[in-house]
């Protein structure tokens, strides 16, 4: 199916339909990141999600289920052990975690921050859970005077490094990361070093685009692999590469907003060869709205890529498929600003005019992997029941 087609799958980082099965083992009994969005502000109009069957999958205010629907629609439940980006894209192609990465809601031990502080000769400020945003203000005249590097953690599996890009160079600070990186294994192998510069000035430090993320190394072979072992086109956009470390992409474009995101998404789905996958990662979902609990915010980025969406449905050719789906949910509604256990989206339809079909309630993210496979007409066995002869022919 689909060899002369391409494939594209958007992911709206912590974008949920409600709480999963296991949501009260993770403390999230509730959450609802869209229909809970839509509740609170009295209501949320997303015409071109609805006709693709968004409506069905949550109850939300503003978009109902529409009777008209063109493309396939479900929710999905996580089967991997945690509820962070890289365990979520990780079972998306694959790659099954059985064990969640370690979290650290006291700081770091001894044995995490003496090495680091000896490999980059200073002192580290801060290690401890925090609000990026607000332990820049706290420690950032202290950061600025001495130089030391701003530790910290949040509910994630993350060792957070914060910077000022006029006291620590950029490329020094994504040196100290990868440090960091290189030294996190074992027991305490988080899912994630991050490089958090800033700029300003005392009282007034914002922070600025150039986030870089380090994440391990995918543990197993991945549908990345197996598309590229077959020649494929497979482009990252991003933190795709982050999330991956690079491997089994062919292209690489590491956007920083969700404007820049989407507007890669279109440039490098027009230019790619039939039979390519192009993976996006749409992040502000998560990091500029989710974990500031800004519910405005938040419906205000789903608002926007809905009216985007035409434009890329636009250019679907008859056999190219578009999948939209998420990583995890983060409910800007609830006291936590931490990511939430909830079902993900799982949108499908088909440039050629797909059909409205329910695919129901689904048990693994690696389903979306195994549809990419069958509609590329790529044989790889990574996990995951293909939905693809669901979706309409190709």
């Amino acid at each position: 199916m689909g060899r002369n087609g391409k494939a594209v799958l958007i992911v709206l980082d912590g974008v949920g339909v409600g709480e999963a099965p296991d949501a009260a083992a993770f403390g999230d009994e509730g959450s609802d990141s869209i229909g809970n969005t839509a509740r609170v502000l009295g209501g949320l109009s997303l015409p071109n999600l609805g006709k693709l069957g968004l409506g069905y999958l949550t109850e939300i205010a503003g978009t109902p289920a529409d009777p008209d629907v063109r493309g396939a629609y479900g929710k999905i439940a996580t089967i991997s052990a945690g509820k962070d980006s890289t365990t979520g894209h990780w079972e998306m192609c694959g790659i099954i975690t059985a064990r969640a990465f370690p979290t650290y809601p006291h700081g770091f031990p001894s044995a995490v921050i003496a090495p680091f502080e000896a490999a980059v000769g200073r002192r580290v400020l801060g290690n401890r859970a925090a609000s990026g945003t607000v332990i820049i203000q706290e420690l950032g005249d202290e950061h600025c005077r001495t130089g030391g590097p701003i530790v910290y953690t949040s509910a994630d599996s993350v060792f957070q490094v914060a910077a000022h890009e006029s006291v620590v160079p950029i490329e020094e600070l994504y040196r100290w990361c990868e440090i960091a990186r290189a030294q996190l294994d074992g027991e305490h192998r988080v899912g994630r070093v991050i490089a958090r510069p800033f700029t300003g000035t005392s009282g007034k430090y914002v922070r600025t685009p150039r986030r870089r993320d380090y994440a391990v190394a995918p543990p197993g072979r991945s549908i990345l692999e197996a598309l590229q072992d077959a020649g494929r086109h497979v482009v990252g956009i991003g933190k795709i590469e982050d999330l991956f470390s690079g491997v089994g992409l062919t292209h690489i474009d590491h956007t920083t907003s969700n404007a820049a995101g989407m507007d890669a998404t279109l440039r490098w789905f027009a230019d790619a060869p039939a039979g390519s996958f192009v993976f996006a990662n749409l992040n502000d979902f998560d990091t500029q709205w989710g974990h500031r609990n800004d519910v405005p915010g938040y419906a205000g980025g789903l608002r926007a890529f809905d009216a985007w969406l035409p434009a890329l449905l636009q250019r679907l050719g008859p056999d190219d498929l578009l999948l939209i789906s998420a990583d995890h949910g983060n409910d800007p509604t609830t006291p936590s600003t931490d990511h939430s256990r909830e079902y993900v989206p799982i949108l499908a339809t088909l440039g050629g005019g797909g059909r409205g079909a329910a695919l129901g309630t689904r048990r693994g993210l690696n389903d979306i992997g195994a549809t990419v496979l069958e509609h590329l007409g790529v044989d790889a066995d990574l996990g995951g029941t293909s939905f693809r002869s669901a979706i309409g022919a190709a």
